[in-house]
């Protein structure tokens, strides 16, 4: 019998092998071509015990957990791209945003990593996905089981998988395995889409923080002096059909009874669009990533720009005692002085701050700035620059326990 199959197999790789027109499906398809190979007497006995509800209900879990760790390493690589760019730019300041507006101060490498930690949670949602579609559905044939005497947990393992399904109609009729993985490329594909936007911001001429590899870009047909990041662009249009591709499934799925429909079918083309998608644009962003140039120059310039430090002025009273409510209004002040004159925050003279509050001394000049800015967040999390290396050993450890474990 395995040399039969092995047989069919070679015959359908080098396409010897076609379905008819008389074959009701694929599966029917390579019955019969087994049959012809070795005979109807043990070529029928292939499907005794076996319907194709639970062979497919198995094969999908075998499929997707297969890619769950190709896409595992895909993540990794550019997991660890970010880490190296954050470890080669380890006292590069730029202006962190909120809203898109300067918001405070924050280290290159802190804002990198804050795109490498969703990636590492998404490692983790696959890791822990694993767990669900680590179960075999063989033994339950249409959705009743069989009786045929069979050993559903002897054919898990020997599978791969641990176990097999406490409840034949769940094993053959549900989908959530599918929908999950659905899920998680789609948070994938929503967290490189955060990752491009910004690349695609930073690449303007208006903010001019990074060249693109001319190997991630390409030029106009009309435009000679154009430089567009297209990987960056499709791997933001990605995202948009990687959702899609999550909410066609979950529509499909609302409304079925159980146990199997033909509807289910439906449930094979969107997660082999997303992986196909995935393979696409992991290797993609990985490179593009690694080969950026960062204009840390320019990025430095713009950090304390916008009152970027009118944060550290409150907080600066906070630790001399000030209650914060005041602080917070005592630095409003400082800012809405600096517009008045059209200058910034360190510009200010002592008598100015003075004038503004008898709790403004000189010593408010050791966060007026960005270095001073920056040290003071040394709280864990914070864009410290020592507490940024401590957080790019955890990540860097935390790749490598993720290479191990998947």
């Amino acid at each position: 019998m395995i040399e039969g199959l092995d047989r069919l197999e070679a015959d359908v790789a080098s396409g010897e092998f076609t379905p008819v027109l008389e074959d009701e499906d694929v599966h029917t398809a390579l019955e019969r071509g087994f049959i012809e190979r070795v005979g109807p007497e043990l070529g029928g006995r292939l499907r005794a015990g076996r319907s194709r509800n639970d062979q497919i209900a198995t094969l999908v879990r075998m499929y997707l957990r297969e890619e769950a760790r190709s896409l595992t390493e895909g993540l990794l690589d550019l997991v660890q791209a970010l880490a190296d760019q954050a470890a080669a730019h380890p006292e590069a300041a730029m202006p962190g945003r909120t809203h898109l507006q300067h918001a405070q101060p924050v280290l290159l490498g802190h804002q990198l990593m804050a795109h490498a930690w969703p990636l590492v949670r998404d490692i983790e949602r696959l890791r822990d996905w694993d767990r669900r579609a680590a179960v075999s559905a063989y033994g339950s044939g249409a959705l009743a089981g069989s009786s045929l005497g069979l050993d559903p947990g002897e054919v898990a393992v020997e599978l791969g998988f641990p176990e097999s399904v406490e409840n034949s109609i769940d094993g053959t009729a549900s989908r959530d395995v599918v929908a999950e993985f659905s899920f998680v490329t789609a948070m994938i594909g929503v967290d490189l889409s955060r990752l491009s936007e910004e690349i695609i911001l930073w690449a303007t001429k208006e903010f001019s923080f990074v060249t693109l590899d001319d190997a991630f870009s390409t030029g106009s047909s009309i435009m000679p002096q154009k430089k567009n990041p297209d990987v960056a662009e499709l791997a933001r249009g990605k995202a948009g059909r990687l959702v899609g591709d999550l909410t066609g499934l979950l529509t499909t799925l609302k409304g079925l009874p159980l146990a199997y429909n033909r509807d289910l079918q439906e449930d094979k083309e969107p997660v082999f669009d997303a992986v196909d998608s995935l393979h696409l644009l992991l290797p993609a962003m990985t490179g593009m990533v690694a080969t950026l140039t960062f204009h840390t120059d320019r990025m430095a310039e713009l950090a304390p720009q916008g009152f970027s430090l009118a944060t550290d002025i409150a907080e600066w009273l906070v630790r001399e005692r000030v209650p914060f409510r005041e602080a917070h209004e005592i630095a409003g002040t400082c800012v809405r002085v600096c517009e008045e004159r059209g200058i910034d925050l360190p510009d200010l003279t002592d008598a100015d701050f003075a004038e503004i509050s008898e709790h403004l001394t000189p010593g408010v000049r050791e966060v007026l700035t960005v270095h001073g800015s920056l040290s003071s967040r040394s709280g864990k999390g914070g864009t410290a620059p020592v507490r940024v290396a401590e957080q790019l050993e955890r990540l860097r450890a935390a790749v490598e326990t993720l290479r191990k474990a998947f």
